[in-house]
């Protein structure tokens, strides 16, 4: 009987050894040497100091910058294990609300930020990005239109001329992925870095 299990304990070691231990090793190891920004997390710098990532959203509450997708993410509840807290762009739990769109809740949401965005721009059509999460509650982009959308609030804010903030916006438009994947974009943090600058 041992004869027979040998060899399968034997390629069952062997196969766990190459992949589950060799490659993804060998994976990181090219990664991080071709593309060494991207394996370290995509970080952006200010004065030294890590700020964030390109890759993952943040929270920008003063009028003077610009703001990404609404994040549905959460964490535990400090006060209570049993429930949760709104913990906007937390990457440990990335995932989208799982509310469908019969949700009294969510179309409650959805009100209230469409009407607190047409108060802000009553001249536009409010972007569906500025008041929808993404898949995955971490997106760090939004669309030109949303971003063009807060020009005003932003160029008043700052008391700049809107011309100006408008034209900082289109220099930071990322077109599609190779030409062809995906769809124009602005990553909210760099704009925001920029605008400091």
């Amino acid at each position: 009987m041992l004869k027979e299990i040998r060899p399968a304990i034997v390629l069952l070691v062997g196969l766990t050894l190459i992949t589950g231990l060799a490659y993804p090793l060998a994976m990181t190891g090219i990664a991080g040497a071709i593309f060494p920004r991207q394996a370290q997390g995509s970080l952006i710098e200010k004065d030294g100091k890590v700020i964030g990532s390109a890759l993952i959203g943040q929270v920008f509450t003063s009028d003077k910058y610009f703001q990404g997708r609404p994040s549905a993410t959460n964490a535990p509840d400090p006060k209570d294990a049993t429930k949760t807290v709104d913990a906007p762009y937390n990457a440990v739990n990335s995932m989208g609300s799982n509310l469908g769109p019969t949700s009294k809740a969510l179309a409650d949401r959805l009100k209230g930020d469409v009407d607190k965005l047409k108060a802000e721009n009553p001249a536009a059509p409010v972007p569906v990005d500025l008041v929808t999460t993404s898949g995955s509650g971490l997106d760090p982009h939004i669309s030109p239109e949303a971003a063009l959308f807060q020009v005003p609030r932003v160029a008043k804010a700052r008391n700049m001329p809107p011309e100006k903030v408008r034209q900082l916006v289109s220099e930071h438009i990322e077109g599609r992925t190779l030409g062809l994947l995906g769809e124009p974009r602005v990553n909210v943090l760099e704009l925001n870095l920029a605008l400091d600058r």
